[in-house]
C-alpha cells in the first residue's frame, strides 16, 4: 500500500488560546478552512458536543466538495487537536488529521498533517497524483486564514 503524509507549518502572531478554539470546534471551520468556499450551497450537520472529544461534522456538496465527515478524537487544550477525517465521495478513505500548538516568540507555530493511504480506486488516482501538491496548497490557505481569524479573535 502506498502511504503519503501532507504537513504544512505556520506562525500564527496570536497566542495558543485564541488559536486552539478555531480548530477544536468544528462551527469556527467557516471562518478558514479553504474548503468553505468550494460549494457555496454546502449542506453542512453538527453532532456531539461543541468543541472537543466527540464533535462531529458532515459535509454534502458538489462534486469539488464531495462528501464526508470528520470526529474530533483527541484534544488537549492548547496543545493539539487529532481528527478522524472520512471522505465518502468522490473518492472513500480515512484520513488521520493533527493540528498541534506550540508557542514561539509572541505567537504560535502551527503544524497541520494529514496522512493517508492510496486503496482500491485511489491506489490508481495515486499513481499520477501526487497528495502533497494537490492538498498542500490548500492547507497553506487555511493556515493563513486561521491566523486572520484568530487575530479578529483578539481585537
Amino acid at each position: 500500500m502506498s502511504t503519503y503524509s501532507v504537513t504544512r507549518s505556520a506562525l500564527i502572531p496570536a497566542p495558543a488560546k485564541d488559536v486552539f478554539p478555531l480548530v477544536n470546534n468544528f462551527r469556527e471551520w467557516t471562518k478558514w478552512s479553504p474548503w468553505e468556499a468550494v460549494d457555496p450551497a454546502l449542506n453542512r450537520t453538527y453532532s456531539g458536543p461543541e468543541s472537543g472529544v466527540g464533535a462531529k461534522y458532515a459535509w454534502n456538496g458538489n462534486r469539488k466538495a464531495g462528501a464526508g465527515n470528520m470526529e474530533i478524537v483527541g484534544s488537549q487544550e492548547p496543545e493539539n487537536v487529532s481528527i478522524r477525517l472520512e471522505f465518502t465521495k468522490p473518492f472513500p478513505a480515512i484520513n488521520p488529521t493533527t493540528f498541534t500548538f506550540v508557542p514561539e516568540g509572541t505567537g504560535t507555530r502551527v503544524t497541520w498533517t494529514m496522512t493517508g493511504e492510496h486503496k482500491g480506486i485511489g491506489k490508481v488516482f495515486g499513481l499520477f497524483m501526487n497528495m502533497d501538491k494537490m492538498v498542500g496548497g490548500d492547507f497553506e490557505k487555511g493556515l493563513a486564514s486561521l491566523g486572520a481569524a484568530a487575530a479578529s479573535r483578539k481585537a
